[in-house]
């Protein structure tokens, strides 16, 4: 078993967290990624309405009874979604952990502390997840350069960005972006971060409540076959390569796109359809560069034990037997 702060502080069992993701991250896969000893998030902003929240995080007790979260996306908008009746949903559903992600989350996190709710914060940047460590939330997500959905601007990989943030943060780190396997999360590990976040990989399990059509293209996809989009807009996005990541990234490639100019290919409504439909070529979907190390689609359970499996036996095998002592040394 991996011991570390993030299982203390959570009272989870493996130091292995499913992130909010828009339309997978419901009932069924929390469930059983809480089930298994991990850390699972409803996504808010996938519910409809405050009330829909409120349902399904009863949805989800009913299913387990370990811990889980809600995550709570803030985004711009002219008109935002009603984020303080999102927040009261958690607080009256009994929700003791949230993950926060996006624009300005003081409001957010001061009032999730108010009642006793611990908060982690998704970033991108060390100068991101410094500042939430001082708004006071008890722990950060950090996204590397290699993750699905928004990696930030400065491109920075997470061999160098995990370190970099465990240098200067006192408070515990999940390392988000590129995680699936045992090697990842003893990599992750050694780096300093206090477990793992995955989200596309939690997307290609029987119970991640999607098409087969999208898991199985998943499986197939090697690590390249992703896109970067926005990119000149400065909101880079990175997606699965299709059709149409392939049309938003020619329109950006010739130069002075506007939003207006790709807002039909990219909008939410058409994903949504060609994810319900099983069109993977339908719209625009999240998913990272790990998709090159995931080969099959086992129950949720399934994959964080193997993933810990194979973490302990990286740690205890193939680390441990290449340290040896001035007597073990072969002479020259």
């Amino acid at each position: 078993m991996l011991k570390t702060r993030i299982t203390d502080l959570f009272g989870i069992e493996h130091p292995i967290a499913q992130g909010g993701m828009q339309w997978v991250g419901k009932a069924e896969l929390v469930a059983a990624v809480a089930n298994a000893g991990a850390l699972g998030f409803i996504t808010a902003l996938t519910q409809p309405t405050p009330e829909d929240l409120a349902k399904e995080i009863r949805r989800t007790r009913d299913l387990t009874d370990k811990p889980f979260g809600v995550n709570l996306t803030i985004l711009p908008a002219i008109k935002p979604p009603p984020y303080a009746e999102y927040r009261d949903a958690i607080i009256a559903g009994g929700i003791k952990v949230v993950e926060t992600a996006g624009y300005k989350p003081q409001e957010h996190v001061d009032h999730f502390k108010q009642h006793g709710i611990k908060v982690i914060h998704k970033c991108t940047a060390v100068r991101h997840a410094l500042s939430a460590e001082r708004m006071g939330v008890d722990a950060v997500s950090i996204d590397g350069f290699e993750c699905a959905g928004h990696p930030g601007e400065d491109d920075i990989p997470g061999l160098i960005l995990i370190p970099a943030a465990a240098d200067k943060l006192k408070i515990p780190m999940l390392a988000s972006g590129g995680f699936g396997d045992g090697r990842g999360l003893a990599a992750a590990l050694a780096l300093g971060a206090d477990g793992i976040n995955m989200g596309t990989r939690f997307c290609v399990t029987q119970e991640a409540p999607i098409p087969m059509a999208f898991k199985q293209r998943m499986v197939e996809n090697d690590e390249r076959a992703t896109d970067l989009i926005f990119r000149t807009l400065h909101n880079t996005a990175r997606v699965m390569r299709n059709a149409v990541s392939q049309e938003v990234v020619e329109i950006e490639r010739r130069g002075g796109a506007k939003f207006e100019d790709v807002q039909a290919l990219v909008a939410g409504t058409r994903g949504r359809d060609a994810l319900a439909s099983g069109d993977t070529d339908g719209g625009i979907w999240s998913a990272g560069m790990i998709q090159g190390l995931i080969h099959d689609i086992p129950t949720v359970k399934e994959l964080v034990e193997r993933i810990v499996a194979e973490a302990e036996a990286v740690i205890r095998t193939r680390l441990d037997r290449m340290v040896v002592t001035a007597s073990q040394k072969v002479p020259a």
